[in-house]
C-alpha cells in the first residue's frame, strides 16, 4: 500500500516530493455516465488529483433517510478517479457552500429553532456525527492507505469566514480520526488574517482559497503557518452567475498568468472549478446580503471545461502552463462539435391547479405555516384560503420567501417577489378563493441567513385584517405520474387538428407536454428564450429552472437521460410561454457578460 503524509515543507508520496495538481469535479453536478470523461479530460489538461465536495442534504434529504445511489454515489465516483489512475480530495464539509442550496446543511436540521449552525451545539453537533459516520465509512476504505485515490480530507470549509468555534473543529477533528482517516486533514481560508486564524488548528494543514495575486497570498498564508507545502485549494479561475444579472467570464490569459504565478512559487492547486456541471433540479443555491441573487442552473462558471464537458480557451492555456511543471499525456481531448438542432412541439397543457390535488395532501390551519414546518425543504407550496371583497383591498404578507404568486379564483392577479422586497398587492372586489403559489427559488449559501425557512411568513392581511383557515398543499413533482394522467386527458380533449392549431402559447401556472426525437442520443441544449419561468424534466429527469430574466437562455440535456426515438419532455411554466415550441439549438446560450 502507499503512503501519502506531510513532512517538512513537501507533500510525499510514497516518500517522494508530491505536487497536487487537482481540478474540481462535483459528483452531484454531473451525470454519472459523464463521471468518466471529465476526469479523463482532467488527466489529459496536466491533472493528477480530482476534489470534490459530498453535499450531505442530498444524501440526507430527510432524518435518517440516506442516499448514495445514482448521482449520489460517491463510492463509485472515487473508484472513477481510481481508474484513471489520479488521486482524490474529499471535503465532506458538513458546510461546503459551492453555490449549492443551504451550503449543503440540511434543511430539516433547523426545524429545531435551538439548532446551532456551525457550532459545538449538542444538537448539530450530534447530528454532524452521524453524518460523518455515514460519509467517511465511505471515504476510510478509500484511502490511498487502502489502495485508494484518496489522499486529503478537509475539515469543514473556509470557517474563518464564519465563526471562531475552536472546541466545533476539534470535535470535527476527532470525528474525522474517529472514522479511520488517516491521510492529512487540511482546512481552507480566504488568505486574510483573522479567516486563517479563525479558521483551523494546529494539527490540521491550512490551505487557501484566491483566484488571483498569486505570489502575495501565498505569502499571507506562509506568515500564518511557517512550515509545510504551500497549496491554494481553491484557485478561484471562474464564477457564478444569478438570476437577471449577466453570466460571468474570466480572461483565460489573466488566469493563466495567475496560475503560473502560484506553479512557480511552488505550490500545489486545486482549480475550482476544473468542471463544473450543472445545479439539476432544485439543487441551486442563493446570495442575501440585503438584496435575494437565486444561482441560475448552469454551474458552467467558465471553467477550463465547460458545462457539457468540452475544452475552452482556458483548458488550452491552463494545459501549456501545467506542461512547464508536469508531463503531459500525448493524447488530447477532441474540439466539441456543435449539438444537434431538433425541434417538438407542447401539445397539451393543464393548469397546475387543476391536478394539484393529486400531488400531495392538504392540511388546514389557522396560521401560516412554513414550507420547512410541512416538512418540505425545496419546490412549491400552495396556500389557499376563501374571501369576500366587496371593494379593493389590499394583501400583505410578513415576507415572501421566495417567489408567490397570487390567484384569485384560478385567475392570476400579480408575482411578489422576494429580490424586490414585495410584500403586498391590491386585490380587486371578488368572492372565492385566494391562492398563492410559493416557490423555494433556492436557500441562501453563504452568511448568516443559513438554514432560515422557505414559504410564507405570516401574519397574512387583507386590508389590516388577518386571515385565518388555510389550506396547505406541498407539492410533491418526484414522481410526474398524476401529471401525464392529467396532460393525456388534455390531449385527448383537444386530439382534432384544427383545436391542435389554436394552442399557441402556455398562460401559467400550467403543466404542458410534448415529445421530440433522435436517433442517437447525445448531449442536446434546449432552447428556454421563448418561455417565461419554470422547471423542465426530460423523460423524468429534471433539468432545472429556466427563466425569461436570465442571463442563462439554454438548459443542458445530457444525452445520457435519452433513447433513441420519442423523448418527452414536460414543463412547468409558471409565466407565460408565448410558444409551444421546443427547440434545441447547436450551443450553449450562457447570457451576455459585462463587456
Amino acid at each position: 500500500m502507499s503512503t501519502f503524509e506531510i513532512v517538512g515543507d513537501d507533500f510525499l508520496l510514497d516518500g517522494q516530493p508530491f505536487r497536487i495538481l487537482s481540478g474540481a469535479i462535483h459528483y452531484f453536478r454531473v451525470h454519472p455516465d459523464n463521471w468518466a470523461d471529465r476526469i479523463h479530460k482532467a488527466r489529459l489538461m496536466g491533472l493528477n488529483t480530482i476534489e470534490t465536495y459530498v453535499p450531505w442534504n442530498a444524501h440526507e434529504p430527510h432524518p435518517g433517510e440516506w442516499d448514495a445511489s445514482g448521482s449520489l454515489d460517491l463510492d463509485r465516483f472515487l473508484q472513477a478517479v481510481a481508474d484513471e489512475g489520479m488521486y482524490a480530495i474529499v471535503r465532506p464539509g458538513p458546510y461546503i457552500c459551492a453555490e449549492w442550496d443551504n451550503g449543503g446543511l440540511p434543511a430539516w436540521l433547523f426545524t429545531d429553532p435551538a439548532v446551532g449552525i456551525r457550532r459545538s451545539e449538542p444538537t448539530f453537533v450530534a447530528a454532524v456525527g452521524r453524518y460523518l459516520d455515514r460519509v467517511l465509512s465511505i471515504v476510510a476504505p478509500r484511502q490511498i492507505t487502502e489502495g485508494g485515490p484518496v489522499i486529503l480530507v478537509q475539515v469543514e470549509n473556509e470557517y474563518g469566514a464564519y465563526g471562531a468555534d475552536k472546541d466545533y473543529l476539534r470535535i470535527l477533528t476527532d470525528f474525522t480520526l474517529d472514522a479511520g482517516i488517516v491521510v492529512p486533514l487540511t482546512t481552507v481560508d480566504q488568505p486574510q488574517d483573522d479567516m486563517l486564524e479563525n479558521g483551523s488548528l494546529p494539527e490540521l494543514h491550512k490551505t487557501a482559497s484566491f483566484g488571483s495575486r498569486s505570489v502575495e497570498r501565498l505569502a499571507t498564508l506562509r506568515r500564518h503557518q511557517p512550515t509545510g507545502p504551500l497549496m491554494c485549494s481553491e484557485f478561484w479561475d471562474g464564477w457564478f452567475d444569478h438570476w437577471g444579472a449577466h453570466h460571468h467570464t474570466t480572461p483565460f490569459d489573466q488566469t493563466a498568468a495567475d496560475l503560473e504565478a502560484l506553479l512557480d512559487a511552488g505550490a500545489s492547486v486545486n482549480l475550482y472549478m476544473f468542471h463544473g456541471g450543472t445545479n439539476f433540479g432544485f439543487t441551486n443555491g442563493a446570495n442575501d446580503k440585503g438584496v435575494y441573487q437565486p444561482i441560475v442552473t448552469s454551474y458552467d462558471y467558465d471553467a477550463p471545461l465547460d458545462e457539457a464537458g468540452n475544452p475552452t480557451a482556458k483548458y488550452w492555456a491552463f494545459r501549456e502552463v501545467l506542461g512547464k511543471f508536469t508531463q503531459l499525456p500525448d493524447e488530447v481531448p477532441a474540439e466539441a462539435a456543435p449539438a444537434p438542432v431538433l425541434r417538438g412541439s407542447l401539445t397539451a397543457s393543464v393548469p397546475l391547479l387543476s391536478v394539484v390535488d393529486r400531488l400531495g395532501e392538504w392540511s388546514w390551519v389557522d396560521d401560516l405555516p412554513t414550507m420547512d414546518s410541512l416538512g418540505k425543504y425545496d419546490g412549491f407550496v400552495v396556500y389557499q384560503t376563501e374571501i369576500d371583497m366587496p371593494e379593493p383591498a389590499v394583501l400583505h404578507l410578513g415576507e415572501v420567501r421566495d417567489r408567490a404568486q397570487v390567484l384569485v379564483n384560478g385567475c392570476r392577479i400579480g408575482t411578489l417577489h422576494r429580490d424586490h422586497h414585495d410584500r403586498a398587492i391590491t386585490l380587486a372586489p371578488s368572492r372565492g378563493t385566494l391562492t398563492v403559489l410559493v416557490e423555494d427559488q433556492g436557500r441562501v449559501d453563504y452568511g448568516p441567513r443559513l438554514g432560515e425557512p422557505k414559504g410564507l411568513i405570516g401574519p397574512a392581511c387583507l386590508d389590516g385584517v388577518e386571515l385565518n383557515r388555510w389550506g396547505v398543499l406541498p407539492v410533491d413533482l418526484d414522481s410526474l405520474e398524476p401529471v401525464r394522467d392529467a396532460l393525456a386527458a388534455a390531449a385527448a380533449l383537444a386530439s382534432d387538428s384544427a383545436s391542435a392549431e389554436r394552442l399557441g402559447s402556455v398562460a401559467g401556472p400550467a403543466f404542458a407536454r410534448g415529445t421530440f426525437e433522435i436517433d442517437d442520443p447525445t448531449d442536446l441544449f434546449l432552447n428556454t428564450s421563448r418561455w417565461g419561468k419554470g422547471v423542465v424534466w426530460v423523460n423524468g429527469f429534471n433539468l432545472g429552472r429556466y427563466w425569461a430574466r436570465g442571463p442563462q437562455r439554454t438548459l443542458y440535456v445530457p444525452g445520457a437521460v435519452l433513447v433513441a426515438g420519442v423523448n418527452e419532455v414536460i414543463v412547468l411554466e409558471l409565466d407565460a410561454a408565448a410558444s409551444r415550441d421546443i427547440c434545441f439549438v447547436a450551443a450553449a446560450d450562457l447570457g451576455h457578460t459585462e463587456y
